[in-house]
């Protein structure tokens, strides 16, 4: 297990958060933020599980169905591409080729350096101004390859 994280820390975000079932997710979203490597383990799924006293399954259905979590480690951006039909019809796939080639990975897989995810979404209501990629919060639209390159570099700067 590559995680940073302790036993004793995901018990405390359990513990500050722990008020109902439903602060599962605020739980699972804590526990992937502080691993260090944008996922949730299996071994922590399972201490919630246990400690909320709920079925694994129930857990494991919420890092299955949510895109937001991720049950394998990922970069420390993920970068989400909208595949949705407008920026289809605007060239994602271009985009895709692009990011890929910048990066030296395909759809799905990380940078070796842990920096970078690369991976499709469903629409992120930026139609306008598609194809679009999504990085955190930031939505980047109008993309060329001039751009792509520019939003990686500043990326790859602040993470220097």
């Amino acid at each position: 297990m590559n995680s940073p994280l302790t036993k004793e820390q995901v018990l405390a975000i359990i513990k500050a958060r722990a008020k109902s079932k439903e602060s599962l997710l605020s739980i699972l979203l804590d526990i992937q933020s502080a691993s260090g490597e944008n996922y949730v383990a299996e071994e922590w799924a399972r201490l919630v599980s246990q400690e909320l006293q709920i079925p694994l399954t129930m857990v494991f259905d919420i890092l299955t169905y949510y895109a937001m979590f991720s049950i394998k480690p990922r970069g420390r951006y993920v970068i989400e591409i909208c595949k949705s039909t407008p920026c289809y019809v605007t060239k994602s796939d271009d985009i895709v080729r692009i990011f890929e080639s910048e990066l030296g990975i395909k759809l799905g897989e990380t940078t070796p350096d842990k920096l970078f995810t690369l991976m499709h979404t469903a629409c992120v209501g930026a139609c306008d101004i598609g194809p679009v990629a999504k990085i955190g919060d930031k939505v980047y639209g109008n993309l060329t390859k001039e751009a792509i390159v520019d939003i990686l570099k500043s990326y790859r700067e602040v993470s220097a």
